[in-house]
């Protein structure tokens, strides 16, 4: 079972690791789209979310997005962070640089202390739009879950051609600290990359990329493809401490 979200706003769902989260989807609410195409997603594999909707225009997240928030702000409910996640990568959509300008304005206006995050897998860094505007975001969190580029065309399988994780790393690098490194560790069906020969590269460009912070994490929910394993937590835990030697923060969800 796979899981779509509504579009353009959904939740507030209780986030593992950013707590009372409301959620905004920049994709259709019917489909997925998506630069990748990860064996683990939660959202299923793009070949079977072919939308036929378009994706929200910039005033229809907008409006959403300020009607939403303004409600929770008159009747007092709590709120931790606004997430760009849902049925695809956010930073596609055409209009995601004066998106997240418009979210910004809105969060201020009715909750200052709320955080705005961006769940990404960093497929579109090379744009300059997309990157000036994850500079503005609180929780900037891109994904880079190996930097062994079989693992990668067999896992996270990119949709473009010219994808490579090298130049990735050096657009990471280019946030000075101001990004956080996001991990998926997991076995079965043929991939694992909690052993040392994954591990210790990633761990390095981690280092390189000095990030603010690491997240790192497993299989949480059904995924389209079978037979995928959990890293086990004491797994998880030692790659964490690794990290911590670093002095990066790191923490594991498992």
């Amino acid at each position: 079972m796979t899981i779509l979200y509504d579009s353009p706003i959904f939740g507030p769902v209780h986030s593992r690791r950013l707590g009372v989260s409301l959620g905004v989807n920049l994709m259709p609410a019917d489909g997925k789209i998506c630069s990748f195409d990860c064996i683990y997603c939660e959202c299923g594999l793009n070949s079977d979310g072919r939308t036929k909707s378009r994706r929200p225009t910039r005033e229809e997240v907008r409006e959403g997005l300020t009607k939403v928030l303004r409600e929770r702000h008159e009747k007092g409910e709590p709120l931790d962070v606004i997430t760009f996640a849902g049925n695809g990568e956010p930073t596609c959509h055409p209009d995601f640089a004066g998106i997240i300008d418009d979210t910004v304005e809105a969060r201020n206006r009715y909750f200052p202390d709320a955080k705005v995050s961006v769940l990404s897998n960093a497929t579109m860094l090379h744009k300059t739009d997309v990157f000036e505007a994850l500079k503005k975001v609180d929780n900037n969190i891109q994904k880079l879950d190996t930097i062994d580029m079989a693992y990668i065309s067999k896992v996270d399988k990119p949709q473009s051609p010219t994808y490579d994780v090298t130049k990735v790393i050096e657009q990471l690098k280019a946030f000075d600290g101001k990004v956080i490194i996001q991990t998926m560790f997991m076995r079965g069906e043929g991939v694992d990359n909690t052993g040392e020969e994954y591990v210790a590269p990633w761990i390095e460009a981690v280092r390189h990329i000095a990030p603010r912070q690491v997240m790192i994490y497993t299989i949480d929910r059904e995924t389209p493809t079978q037979g995928l394993q959990k890293a086990e937590p004491a797994v998880l835990d030692a790659i964490c401490e690794r990290i911590k030697k670093l002095n990066i923060p790191c923490t594991a969800s498992y």
